[in-house]
């Protein structure tokens, strides 16, 4: 069997994303917000990595998207100046969304002193769901954006429970 069956419900989920994001640029209705991930190394990269996997065929999915792996000894004052220039980079029309892993921690410190009421929104406890919910997203209103991720990352936490698998559909060996 041929088709899109065989890619499962996921490729078929990148597509319509793709597709929608390409209406939308060409509506031109798509002002995207930044995106900015601090997170103890090598956390903030490897979220990036799977993001740009995920939405491989749109290249304007993470392009306002920038990381700050923050290494164990590193300086706070240094990692401040590091955050700022990559907020001004990623800045969008919008916005920025900063997206730090642990609230108290050093990159939760160092992303707190970038909140910007209306311009820098600050997020903690960041997951991959969060950040491609984000992604998706990114053409609205910073507000509704952080809104739409916090859920998102909540709506990724799920407790998954041990249970026979499941062989639907397959043959079952014959003694």
């Amino acid at each position: 069997m041929g088709g899109i069956g065989n890619f499962g419900g996921l490729a078929a989920a990148r597509l319509i994303i793709c597709a929608i994001r390409v209406i939308a640029n060409l509506n031109g209705r798509f002002s995207m917000i930044g995106i900015f991930l601090i997170a103890h190394a090598p956390l903030a990269s490897a979220l990036r990595d799977c993001a740009k996997h995920v939405y491989s065929c749109d290249a304007d999915a993470y392009e306002r998207l920038r990381v700050l792996d923050v290494l164990p000894d590193a300086d706070s004052a240094v990692t401040l100046d590091q955050a700022r220039a990559l907020v001004a980079e990623a800045a969008g029309d919008g916005g920025t969304l900063v997206f730090t892993d642990v609230f108290g921690a050093t990159p939760g410190n160092v992303a707190q002193q970038l909140a910007d009421n209306g311009q820098t929104a600050v997020v903690a406890g960041v997951n991959l769901p969060m950040l491609l919910r984000a992604l998706c997203y990114r053409g609205g209103k910073l507000a509704e954006v952080e809104a739409k991720a916090v859920a998102g990352g909540h709506q990724g936490i799920v407790q998954v429970l041990a249970t026979p698998i499941q062989h639907q559909g397959l043959p079952t060996s014959r003694p």
